[in-house]
Parts: structure tokens; sequence; C-alpha cells
């Protein structure tokens, strides 16, 4: 499909690339990945032919169809529908054919076209817009809405379904997932690992690029590196080769180890819910990849407030919407010093509505949504504020130094630097007007800002929006570190996965606690949504993965309305016996919790000293055979949990999400 030869590419004096080759093969989703400004975007403007390289060649098969995601969208007053609909190009070509024709009477002409409208499907043309819309999050109704009532974020959604209507050979995405929510995220993947052609997405989400990805291919050093599989696949890989380089062999092993603090820190949680054992895997995993990020430029930490105070924050009888609009209700929440929490929740759920009810009347200048209830703030509690708007609200004309020296004027100039220095902004970068930084510049100088108030309560709002891969990894890490409370929405599962021990679910007007994890919420997104996922039949003729068929979610593909109706059936059956197993498992997770709750309070009275008089030896022998007794019950209840576990994780592997 793509074959590169001996090209080198240079854009404003810097080489980006010096004579690499590769080979893509027809079918393949390929992840393009590398530091910022290392040529990702450079490669696709190659592509396109809006670029020329200074030596060698980037060629495709005659005929090619190509479709990329535009990066900004001018105000139209077209509707949504109609913008989604002018991606197919050869579509609206057909239709001024036909307009023509019939203005001329033409009725050969107008028989003829009508016949390539109908190979084209454009009966049901817009009704896969619409499902385009629909997926990526669009509310019914707003098809009919013109493109310049929708806010920045929307209109590269727009972008996005614009270059999904487009029938091509090769699909070329720069960070699909910006803007997008979980949700969406979870559609696109679906959707992405059902498309017929040739895929070349650029990304910085590590869990959408395991889900949909086939192949890596590496910026490193103005090399392209090629790897197969996905990218947890390219991690380890990468890791090995590393690892067999006696070059920086000190710095893998120091951050080994400090990766390795995080996971024994964790691990003694390990059993008081589902969601924390998920975690504890992810982390351990982490030591094994580590090798792979010893490059990376950015380190730092969140240092928490010097004075923290139980509860942080508190909602009780809370109703939060916007004006008279309610759209939560029956509010009751405490926010405890180390509560980590994620929020979930479908599209226009509420999610944003809550962060702003728990950051309150006042708080980092924003309007209060909470409309009745009683929210109650902690003595000592410092909120660190992060969401997308926030990057509108700094300084253009100051540097990042600037930026902090004006919270703390007395603070020392080294000091700052050295602070700066951990989110990568060294010498005259530090100095520089923010003016001309790009958005994931600007998100790093509002963490910056954010961790040097040392917040103990983080409020944050799709964190990683604009964030590369190295920058979102220090993130992770600096989380995992905070001694503080967090709240987060994201739709970086493997942010999720690593910073929080539980989840909310924002739902049907009400926040209530989730028992489940990422994997169950996904299954009840499907669950509760109609099949939209399924991509447009009609893509590039013949075209095959590299392994010579579908990969993935071959359900509902071809399917006649007989056989999806027994799959479903199969399905169903399935959960049926899935469920007893489930019901297990979470009796057994409460178990666990209520044998450490009395495993704790016996160590509490062992620890008093006059139990260890003459007086008191019954009483200690007493407590110490009722602690080797609940220590038992807790190994026979965890082994007993580990073994459930397994049966339902081999049993969900069976369901077509």
């Amino acid at each position: 499909m793509l074959t590169i030869t001996d090209l080198s590419l240079q854009r404003g004096g810097i080489w980006l690339l010096d004579s690499v080759s590769l080979t893509v093969q027809s079918g393949q989703r390929v992840a393009i990945v590398g530091a910022n400004g290392a040529g990702k975007s450079s490669l696709f403007q190659l592509l396109l032919g809006e670029l020329s390289p200074e030596q060698g060649s980037a060629s495709l098969p005659g005929g090619c169809r190509i479709a990329q995601m535009a990066q900004e969208v001018a105000a139209t007053s077209r509707s949504a529908r109609d913008f989604v609909l002018d991606g197919d190009l050869d579509l609206r070509r057909l239709e001024g054919e036909l307009q023509q024709a019939e203005a001329r009477g033409d009725d050969n002409a107008v028989a003829h076209i009508h016949g390539e409208l109908d190979v084209h499907e454009a009966w049901s043309a817009a009704r896969r817009a619409e499902s385009l819309l629909r997926g990526l999050g669009f509310q019914d109704g707003d098809a009919d809405r013109p493109v310049s009532a929708f806010s920045g974020g929307w209109r590269i959604r727009l972008n996005l379904a614009q270059a999904l209507m487009r029938p091509s050979d090769l699909l070329l995405l720069d960070e699909p997932t910006n803007h997008l929510d979980l949700d969406a995220c979870l559609w696109l993947e679906n959707w992405l690992r059902r498309y017929e052609g040739t895929l070349l997405f650029i990304s910085h989400d590590r869990d959408f690029m395991d889900r949909v990805a086939t192949h890596v291919v590496h910026f490193d050093r103005r090399k392209l590196e090629l790897y197969t599989g996905n990218y947890s696949a390219f991690e380890s890989q990468r890791s090995e080769r590393l690892a067999q380089q006696q070059a920086g062999f000190e710095r893998q092993q120091a951050r080994i180890a400090e990766i390795q603090r995080f996971i024994d820190r964790f691990k003694a949680q390990a059993t008081k819910a589902r969601q924390a054992q998920s975690r504890v895997k992810s982390l351990e995993r982490m030591e094994k990849i580590a090798p792979a990020h010893i490059d990376s430029p950015f380190s730092f930490e969140f240092p928490v407030a010097d004075k923290v105070s139980s509860p942080l924050l508190s909602i009780r009888h809370g109703r939060a919407g916007h004006g008279e609009t309610v759209i939560l209700e029956g509010i009751n929440l405490s926010l405890l010093p180390g509560s980590r929490i994620g929020l979930l929740g479908p599209n226009g759920a509420g999610k944003s509505t809550l962060m702003d009810a728990l950051l309150g009347q006042g708080e980092q200048g924003a309007t209060s949504t909470l409309i009745s209830g009683e929210r109650t703030c902690g003595e000592n509690l410092a909120i660190g504020y992060f969401a997308q708007h926030q990057l509108e609200s700094l300084d253009l004309a100051a540097s990042p130094f600037l930026h902090l020296q004006r919270l703390s004027p007395r603070a020392s100039e080294q000091s700052v630097r050295n602070f700066l220095g951990g989110f990568d902004f060294h010498g005259d970068e530090a100095l520089s007007p923010i003016r001309t930084f790009s958005g994931g510049e600007k998100a790093r100088v509002a963490l910056a800002v954010i961790a040097w108030q040392k917040p103990n309560l983080l409020l944050l709002d799709e964190p990683t929006n604009h964030l590369d891969l190295e920058m979102r990894q220090a993130l992770t890490m600096a989380l995992q570190n905070f001694e503080g409370a967090i709240v987060v929405v994201s739709h970086d599962r493997h942010l999720l996965r690593n910073t929080v021990d539980e989840f909310w679910l924002v739902n049907d007007g009400r926040v209530a606690e989730y028992q489940g994890d990422l994997e169950d919420y996904e299954r009840w997104l499907a669950d509760r949504r109609k099949d939209d996922s399924e991509a447009p039949k009609r893509q590039s003729v013949g075209a095959m993965n590299s392994e010579g068929g579908a990969t993935v979610s071959e359900s509902d593909v071809g399917e006649s309305a007989e056989d999806r109706k027994a799959r479903k059936r199969a399905e169903a059956a399935l959960r049926q016996k899935l469920s007893p197993f489930r019901k297990r498992q979470t009796a057994l997770e409460k178990q666990m919790e209520s044998l450490h709750e009395t495993l704790t309070s016996l160590e509490s009275e062992l620890a008093d000293p006059g139990l260890y008089s003459d007086g008191s030896k019954s009483r200690l022998k007493e407590l110490m055979g009722k602690q080797a007794e609940a220590k038992g019950q807790l190994e026979d209840t965890e082994a007993e949990w580990l073994d459930v576990s397994e049966t339902v994780e081999t049993m969900e592997a069976e369901l077509t999400i």
C-alpha cells in the first residue's frame, strides 16, 4: 500500500527523516508515535502531496483514495449532516451532475446518474452520516444545527465524522481522540477495527492504540522503526532493545526502582476492590516497559498542601445544573484525603456539571452549578483545577517563569527554573511568552501552575488532551504519588486504571458509586446503546488486513438477521451463566474488605503495650487466636476470589463487545 524508499525530509532547516525506508501493507492499522516535533504530521503532509522530500520517495498505488481528518473547520451555516455528507466527494459530484441533467431535461443522463447513485448507495447516505454523528456523541437534532453553532471541540468531531464518511483506501487521522469523551473513543475504536482500508493514525492514547493498531511506526532519531503488534507490544519490544544496550543501564534501573515503589505502595490495597486488582496488574506491567521511557524529558510531582482537612469537601442533598435546569439531584458525597475518584457516564450525563459543583462558587473564578443543597469545605481545602478552558485564562504575554513568579514573588529564580525543568521548560523557553506555544505546551504550563500551588484536592477534566505519550506517562506517575484527593474525568483509560481507586457513575440525573471496572463499563455502554458502530459497508474493494482477513469485531459484519438473533441468544445465555460468578466475586470482595477491617482492629488492640503484662496473657492469647483465624479466612477467601475472577475473565472474553 505505502512504500517509502531512502527518504529524507526537513522542515525549517531541521532534519526530520534521514534516508529512511518503510513498507506498509494493505489493511494494516499503523499507529505513528514519537516525540512532539519529530515529524509525524509532516509525514502526513508528505503523503498528501503538501510537502516534497529532499531525497527519496513515498509511493502509493495508482487511484488510491485518501481520506484525512482536518484539524480546523471554519464556521459555516451548513448543517452538521450536510457537512459530514460533504466528505463523500463522489456523492456530491453525482448530485451536482443530476441537478444539471434535470435542468437540461436530459432523461437519459438522469437515468444513468440515478443508476450510479444507486450503486453508490446514496439512499442510505444521510442515515450513515447521522449514525456517525450519534457515534461521536452528537445528540438527536444536532444533525440539523449549523456548524457555526458548535464549539471548537465539537467542530473537530465533525471533521472526524466527515473523514469517516469519505470512501477511502487510505485513512489518515491525526490525534482523532482529542476532544472525544470515553464513550466516543470506544465507538471510534470499533469503527476503525472494522475499517477495510489501510489506516495510519497519530495518537498519544495508549489504550486506543492497543485496541486499534496492528503495527507501530516509531519516529526515533530521524529514523522510522516498524514494530509488529499494538502499543503494548511496541513498548515491550523497545524495552528489550534498550535493555540490551549498556548505555543508559543505570537510568533504566533507577526508573524501575521508582515504579516498584508505586507498586509496593498500592499493592497493600489490592484486595479492597476489583478495580484495585486490575490496577495492580497494570502497575506490575509498568515495570517491564519502564526502559521504553528512559528518554522522557518530564519528571515532576504534585506537592501536597502543608495542612489537610478531613473531609476535604462534602455535598449533601445537592441539586446541580444551569439556571433553573436541574441536571443532577440527590448528590451526597464526601471527599477524604487520599480519595481517588474517576467519573464515568455517557456524553451529556452531567460529569462536567458535577465537577463544577465540586469546584463551587468563586473557586478559580467559576460560577457554582449547585442549585440547592449544602457544600461544605474543609478549613484547609486547597483545590487545583484543570480543564481545557483553563488554558484560555493563561496570560499569553507572560512566560512560564512569570506565571509561577506571580504566585510566589519571594521564590528564588533557581527554584522556579528547577520546577519548570520537570515540565521540560528549560533555558530561554522558560522565559518566552506562551503566545506561540502549542496546545500541549500551554497544557504543561497550566499543570505546572496547579502543581506549584500545592493543592490537596485535584479536579481534572480531560487533563491529557494535547499531551504527548511521555508527558501522559509523567502525569500518571505524578498522580500516583500525589497524597491528596483526586477527581478525574478522562477518556485516557491508562490514566484512569493507574491513578484512581474507585469510579462514580453519572447517569440518569444521579451520581452513584460504580462497582465495576472499565471493562464492565464498556459492556454497560454496549448494552445501553443501539448498534451504531458498524462502519459503512462501502469502502475499498478487496482490501484485507495483513493476516488476510478481518481481525476483530467480526460479529454483525455480513450476518443475516437469523444469524444475528442466534448469536444474541448465545450471548444472553452466556451472560446468564456468568451472572452467579459475578455475584460471588462481589460477595468475596466484600468479605475480604470485612476481614481486612477485622485484622486492622485486632492489630490495633495488639499494639497496646499493656496487653503484654502478666495479667493480660489470656486476652493476648485470645486476640492472637482471632488474628490467626482471620488471616486464614482471608487467605482462603483470596484464593477463591482469584479462581472466581479467572472464571469471570475467561467467560467475559467469549462475549462480543
